[in-house]
């Protein structure tokens, strides 16, 4: 073979090798071939397969199972730390002894709450783990005899030790009882059955709301009443989007009659179901383009314990527990300290403390719908179990909530709070060295968070609450906004059909639908105690300061000028993107070796102000929102911005009248208020249900460290991670 021969047969044989491998790479073949995957150590990739029609290639199939959660006996459950919420077997105590006593003369009652009646604070902090509990008693939140009691049971006695008759203005929070008796109250009516029909419902169609009415007046007073206004379910499971127009009917929860009904939308159609249902199983094929399946996996496991209702983590421990108002309560959140390795506090208590949603319509139908969310309703009493996987991701840490039914009876809410370890990719801090410098530098430390999180649905709206820890000492605190409007029906189908003169309060979002503005304000409660009690607020204004005399070049720079609050008047804060400042809670009793005093400071993040007069009824209950921050000395009776009573209240026992009293809170126990806020002007995107909104607000360390506290973290490196990869059978 002379030369020139052998170079076209080598040319020909590497173009063949070259063709066979773009073959095999590129081109999908028809292939039986099984992929097994370790599932405990690859996740969510052991259920992904090629989607493509008719292939079969590439499927993966399980090899193993992640260890299921060690689920808690609750019958057999016992308190572990002060804090701990009220166990199966002592809600069941409550009933009981509630049962024999005579205070409701052995007749009727109902129990709006049963929760524990924490300890005093000076108890709790000087308890330490292994000693004995402080005794343990229930607080109990009862209707009896058109009368609201407040009753503490020592639960080791088996006596009622405290009874309070309430005169407060207001009611309890209704109970679930409450709220599926009333919606059926209507269907006893005649005239409501024939309004429906006129209006084209079928009776089995019915889907009803109970709608608090808030307080407008002596009228309302003097009993529990309730409006009642309904929707058609007919074509879809999204009942939200078909209301019966200007149909609202009156009543008294505890007789259960009909007082009035009002109809004012004859006119007005129902919406079409058509678009309407949310579920997977009504949408059109085909779907939207799946992402690939994304697990963020721990092959050694997460990084936190728990044990009953104590979370540790990294360098942070704090008591979470789930409560029927509130959602879910941290407690006794404390972080270690890199130099001395002892634990520091930060945060005695925080919690949801209350839900405002007043909406923008005057008209009939809708100018009461201004609920308090937490105390009309329950935040906690509206939490569903969470969804594994898509609420909260693999290796979460899902804890129960127990409590009390209207008659005592304990049930259990499973999976009510999770808690898990969260990375997406963010940066704890970095440095690159510029190549001015010289010097190849190249230090970035990955960020890891503890996320602990519940969600409630209270009717149409769900909220997602994240409490976020950092192992830089900062606490983010996150609200999510997500589910359905609460829809008007409309004769109009579209936006060329409304007049200029046409007050609609809202967007047209499809035919006859319209999305009415409104507002969210969640107000939070934050018992600060940086490293102890006795704490200030500081306002750390930045003042704009102008050179004069040609000093330098510079016409203007600004400076920071401190004041100390004296009282809760000079704490009232209301935030401005022009007049800015940092708000402090320092402790002047400690300071870094330097000198400063030791701090945490609350970051606003984008939040809303009321726009109601201060005498418009809804805002008065709602004076709250009056102010971004608050700070009041600590008082154990006050804890819920809208007042323990929420329900029908006129506002008279509210965050705004406590802190009008403007007592001393320097250097004293105290508790920082912050409401984040939500202006909501519908859009077409948020039909049939919504995208997701999220707010949040920061407790960030000022000062509270002598340095940077995750300085000696270390990187990630490859070897270190899982790789997630078939293994060829």
């Amino acid at each position: 073979m002379d030369f020139t021969t052998y170079l076209k047969f080598l040319f020909i044989l590497t173009g063949s090798l070259l063709l066979v491998l773009f073959v095999r790479t590129w081109v999908r073949l028809p292939s039986q071939a099984k992929v097994e995957l370790d599932c405990s150590e690859y996740g969510s990739w052991c259920t992904f397969k090629n989607s493509l029609p008719g292939s079969s290639n590439g499927v993966l199939i399980q090899k193993g199972k992640p260890k299921p959660q060690q689920k808690v006996d609750h019958e057999k459950e016992v308190a572990k730390h002060p804090l701990d919420p009220l166990t199966l077997q002592e809600i069941k105590k409550v009933q009981k002894i509630l049962q024999q006593s005579s205070i409701f003369n052995h007749g009727k009652f109902t129990l709006h709450s049963v929760v524990l009646e924490e300890p005093p604070k000076e108890q709790v902090l000087l308890w330490k783990a292994g000693s004995s509990l402080p005794s343990r008693k229930a607080t109990i939140i009862a209707w009896a005899n058109k009368h609201a009691y407040k009753l503490i049971v020592d639960l080791a006695s088996g006596q009622i030790v405290d009874n309070q008759i309430s005169h407060e203005n207001g009611y309890p929070a209704m109970t679930m009882e409450d709220m599926t008796s009333a919606v059926q109250v209507p269907l006893k009516s005649k005239k409501f059955v024939e309004i429906i029909g006129k209006r084209g419902v079928n009776v089995s169609d019915l889907s009803c709301l109970p709608i608090s009415l808030g307080w407008f007046g002596p009228d309302e007073e003097g009993r529990r009443l309730i409006k009642i206004q309904c929707y058609s379910s007919a074509g879809t499971a999204n009942f939200y989007m078909r209301p019966i127009e200007g149909l609202t009917v009156l009543v008294d929860m505890d007789s259960k009659e009909v007082l009035k009904i009002t109809d004012k939308g004859k006119d007005i159609p129902l919406p079409k179901p058509e678009g309407t249902d949310y579920r997977l199983s009504a949408q059109k094929y085909p779907l939207l383009p799946p992402l690939n399946p994304i697990s963020i996996e721990q092959p050694k496991g997460p990084s936190f314990k728990v044990d009953g209702h104590q979370v540790k983590w990294g360098s942070w421990e704090f008591h979470l527990k789930p409560d029927p108002r509130a959602g879910v309560i941290i407690s006794q959140a404390a972080i270690k300290d890199p130099d001395t390795g002892k634990l520091r506090r930060v945060l005695y208590k925080g919690f949801t403390s209350e839900l405002f949603v007043p909406y923008m319509d005057p008209s009939d139908a809708w100018y009461f719908k201004t609920y308090m969310d937490a105390g009309e309703y329950g935040f906690g009493l509206t939490a569903m179990s969470l969804d594994p996987l898509n609420d909260c991701p693999r290796n979460a840490y899902y804890m129960d909530g127990v409590m009390a039914s209207d008659d005592g009876t304990p049930y259990v809410r499973p999976n009510m709070v999770c808690i898990f370890e969260r990375y997406e990719g963010d940066i704890a801090w970095r440095h690159t060295e510029c190549p001015i410098s010289g010097m190849e530098i190249r230090e970035v430390r990955p960020k890891v968070t503890l996320v602990a999180r519940m969600a409630a649905s209270v009717a149409n709206y769900d909220y997602i609450v994240d409490w976020e820890f950092q192992t830089d000492g900062l606490i983010r605190i996150k609200v999510g906004l997500s589910g359905i409007l609460m829809i008007k029906g409309t004769k109009y189908e579209n936006v060329n059909q409304i007049r200029s003169e046409d007050e609609i309060h809202g967007t047209l979002l499809a035919q006859n639908t319209i999305g009415v503005i409104h507002d969210h304000y969640i107000p939070f409660y934050l018992d600060m105690d940086v490293d102890g009690t006795d704490n200030s607020f500081v306002q750390v204004k930045m003042a704009k300061q102008t050179v004069k005399n040609g000093q330098t070049p510079r016409k203007s720079f600004w400076k920071a000028e401190r004041h100390i609050a004296k009282t809760e008047k000079d704490a009232q804060i209301k935030l401005s993107l022009y007049q800015p400042s940092e708000f402090h809670v320092i402790n002047p009793s400690k300071k870094t070796k330097i000198g400063n005093p030791v701090g945490y400071k609350v970051v606003p993040g984008g939040t809303a102000a009321s726009l109601l007069d201060h005498t418009d009824p809804p805002q008065h209950r709602g004076a709250f929102t009056d102010n971004q921050i608050w700070v009041t000395p600590y008082n154990k009776s006050e804890e819920w911005a809208g007042g323990l009573y929420v329900y029908q209240s006129k506002g008279d026992d509210t965050l705004s009248v406590w802190s009008n009293r403007d007592r001393s809170i320097e250097k004293k126990d105290i508790v920082l208020w912050y409401t984040l806020g939500f202006h909501h002007l519908p859009c077409q995107e948020d039909y049939p249900i919504m995208p997701t909104v999220s707010s949040s607000f920061d407790l960030k360390p000022t000062n509270f460290f002598e340095s940077n506290p995750i300085l000696r973290t270390a990187p990630h490196y490859e070897k270190d991670l899982p790789t997630c990869a078939a293994l060829a059978e």
